[in-house]
């Protein structure tokens, strides 16, 4: 029996994912995206997986420049993820608009994230479409005044992505 691409993305599209904006960079050139495939894998070190396209600006920035970085928001703020559907645009110190600083890894941290991980890359794995990046966690901070709170979820928003490719990606 044939697997039904809409019943991989119901289910697919159930399962819990933190949106969050990865930020990367190499020499001069500096990104973020928009990101769901997020999760850590291992406690000794310290390892999170982050899966990227691997047509992605970022996926290309994050194996030249060998970190990365995972930008956690609020809830109730999930306007920063669809300007970052596309490659942003640096002027100073800001991404799309979004107040930056450089991470001890040369990676961009947002000012406006409750929360962070900056990551070395540990490993890099080819999944198909994706390069799926294991990163050490070098650097991790809560900057909300308020803790980290509820995040941000894919649910929060009308996006979809995973389950079996369609038309956008």
């Amino acid at each position: 029996m044939p697997l039904d691409p809409t019943t991989i993305n119901k289910i697919m599209w159930s399962i819990p994912n933190i949106l969050c904006l990865i930020g990367s960079r190499h020499e001069d050139e500096w990104n973020a995206m928009t990101q769901s495939w997020v999760t850590q894998v291992a406690m000794e070190p310290v390892l999170v997986a982050v899966s990227i396209d691997t047509t992605a600006v970022t996926n290309r920035l994050i194996k030249a420049g060998g970190s990365f970085s995972i930008n956690i928001w609020d809830r109730t703020d999930t306007r920063p993820f669809v300007k970052f559907s596309k490659p942003a645009t640096k002027q100073g110190m800001t991404l799309n608009e979004r107040p930056i600083r450089e991470g001890v890894t040369g990676t961009p941290i947002f000012e406006e994230a409750v929360a962070y991980l900056e990551c070395s890359v540990w490993e890099t794995v080819a999944c198909g479409t994706h390069d799926l990046f294991i990163g050490e966690v070098v650097d991790a901070d809560i900057v909300g005044a308020d803790g980290i709170g509820d995040v941000a979820r894919m649910e929060d928003t009308r996006m979809k992505y995973g389950g079996v490719k369609r038309g956008g990606h």
